[in-house]
């Protein structure tokens, strides 16, 4: 594409440089468009990491969390780059496109370069604390219950056409979503459900993927370490609705999708033009009655504006309700018929590494589970002591280089509605796991525990209490060890995730495996 072409999609501050041929002079002036530029450069890819740079290609250097790619612009030059995009005025020897904001000119520039994407999908975009993953497996299941081509992005991983892909986060940068979404059209994808993070809200790495439907979930605590506060976190989830959905070339026809159980969904759906509200109150769009909960999980009636459908699920807590209704509203904002919109949600069997129940032989409900804020955290127990009169044990931790404040938060939770908390490592990084086990037991103590160093409590533990084993791996076999009859076992924090994060490294962790190897032992040693 040329590189005039490419420009035809932002608005630069100044676009300069010196020509290639030695019959023309140096140039620098203000950008006016239509944008002409001699000799008009071929470009053959984009990129924002320097090192990936190919000869022809475009450097965007954007502000990360950890470098700044204006660092590397001229290592970029070196690998070949045809023309920088950059924050600010430099001196190349190629063209330089100086913009006010360098990561939505990566947003829109990635956009154009692969031929708008999302103006051809029908995307549907889902945020909330929690929630997301859960509220965006159900939309996929109804999609397809519709016979439609899907796509996902989001934290288990992107999926469509039978193939699948890790991510190392939940929402990927611009580049990598405008790419994905470019392959996904040649593989016949016409519908696209993606998580937003807020992270990807605010780094604006979503600018230019144009949404018909926006799902808000909940708002509770989670990356204060980043957002610094609640206000700045709920106003980076807000701005999915308040900026990107209205604006864009489907604007007109975009809706939102609200869960007003939550006060910010509330505010939220009163502030839309168009929106439909979710939630357990009868003046909602779609709002349920449930006329099972139990341990095989839920049955009951959705009422919409297009009438009522019966369900059962699997899922259990009333947070998957709400998660039902999420998924529901997004698909009946499509125009999916109600009979699809049950089938789909009524396909879903579990959601993995959510609240996913581990069988066995040995008489013990265990179930592994991703909850890592309090909210989530608090949801799940608070479900499973609805589900038995026996004892629940909690194997937890939290994560390090992470929102510290939650901590103590979720020390106390575990602490009032478990009977037995194992407190443990979750992903370290490049914390002490002591530090952060002892931020989680400033809020455990506050609930009067008696604390039981690990071997008495494999021998004595028969009642409540506290213990601190920070292998996590020990601590899952512990959890199974002292575990009895009826017990439930919750394994909280990483959920479907194979991996754990010590220091710089990923070594290979999954509390399912760990958890069934643990249950077997028992089995052959009773």
């Amino acid at each position: 594409m040329k590189l005039s072409k490419l420009l035809e999609s932002i608005v630069p501050k100044q676009v300069s440089g010196i020509s290639l041929s030695s019959d023309h002079e140096s140039v620098s002036a203000p950008c006016m468009l239509p944008i002409h530029l001699s000799p008009d450069t071929e470009i053959s890819s984009v990129h924002f990491n320097s090192r990936e740079v190919q000869p022809g290609g475009l450097f965007v250097a954007i502000q990360g969390l950890k470098f700044d790619g204006h660092e590397y612009i001229n290592s970029a030059v070196t690998r070949g780059a045809a023309a920088v995009v950059s924050q600010k005025p430099v001196a190349l020897n190629i063209w330089n496109i100086e913009v006010e904001n360098s990561r939505k000119a990566l947003a829109t520039l990635s956009s154009q370069f692969y031929g708008n994407p999302s103006e051809k999908l029908k995307i549907i975009g889902i945020t909330g604390t929690n929630g997301k993953t859960t509220t965006a497996f159900l939309i996929e299941k109804i999609l397809l219950q519709a016979g439609l081509s899907v796509g996902v992005i989001g934290t288990l991983n992107c999926r469509y056409g039978g193939k699948v892909f890790d991510m190392s986060m939940t929402t990927p940068e611009s580049l990598d979503i405008q790419r994905i979404l470019a392959d996904m059209l040649v593989d016949g994808v016409t519908h696209l459900v993606m998580e937003a993070s807020s992270h990807a809200i605010f780094l604006d790495r979503i600018d230019a993927c144009w949404m018909d439907v926006a799902v808000f979930t909940n708002l509770t605590q989670d990356h204060l370490d980043f957002h610094g506060d609640m206000e700045n976190y709920w106003q980076s989830k807000r701005k999915l609705f308040t900026e990107h959905l209205v604006k864009g070339p489907k604007k007109n026809k975009a809706i939102a999708v609200i869960n007003c159980n939550d006060p910010c969904g509330m505010s939220l759906f009163k502030e839309l033009p168009s929106a439909l509200s979710v939630g357990f109150d009868g003046r909602c769009h779609l709002w349920p009655e449930i006329i099972r909960k139990d341990q095989a999980g839920m049955e009951g009636v959705i009422l919409t504006p297009k009438g009522m459908f019966k369900f059962v699920t699997s899922l259990i807590g009333q947070y998957n309700i709400e998660n039902i209704l999420c998924a529901a509203g997004a698909c009946l904002a499509l125009g999916l018929p109600l009979d699809i919109i049950r089938s789909g949600i009524e396909s879903v069997e579990f959601v993995p590494g959510r609240l996913q129940s581990i069988s066995n032989s040995a008489n013990r409900f265990v179930f592994v589970d991703f909850a890592h804020t309090p909210d989530a955290l608090e949801n799940v127990l608070q479900t499973l002591r609805t589900l038995t009169t026996d004892r629940i044990i909690c194997v937890f931790g939290c994560g390090g280089d992470r929102d510290r404040e939650k901590r103590p938060l979720m020390g106390r939770i575990a602490a009032r509605l478990a009977d037995v908390c194992i407190i443990t490592s979750d992903n370290p990084r490049f914390e002490d796991p002591m530090t952060i086990i002892a931020d989680i037991l400033a809020g455990v103590r506050k609930e009067g525990l008696l604390h039981y160093v690990p071997e008495d409590a494999i021998k004595s533990l028969s009642a409540s209490g506290y213990v601190v084993e920070p292998d996590r791996s020990s601590a899952i076999d512990m959890a199974v060890q002292i575990s009895r009859h009826g017990d439930i076992i919750l394994i909280a924090g990483k959920g479907h995730e194979t991996y754990q994060i010590i220091g710089n490294k990923t070594v290979p962790f999954d509390d399912r495996i760990i958890v069934r190897e643990a249950l077997k032992m028992l089995t052959v040693n009773r």
